[in-house]
């Protein structure tokens, strides 16, 4: 996922892809702690698309704050 995407995206589906990077994360975290996650790599890749998602609406807030 791109950082640019995101900024083209409006804010309802910037919200909405970060909630559900939240909850792919706890998914992971949970399939992890019980030994059923074969791929960990998943975690990093989740993790860091949840902080560009995270950082493009900060950057929306600011911008509004102007």
């Amino acid at each position: 996922m791109w950082a640019n995407d995101l900024r083209t995206m409006g804010e309802d589906e910037v919200l909405a892809k970060a909630e559900e990077l939240k909850k792919s994360l706890f998914n992971l975290k949970i399939q992890k702690a019980t030994g059923q996650l074969n791929n960990t790599a998943l975690l990093g890749k989740t993790r860091k698309d949840l902080a560009r998602v995270l950082s493009v609406i900060r950057e929306r807030n600011l911008k509004g704050k102007k």
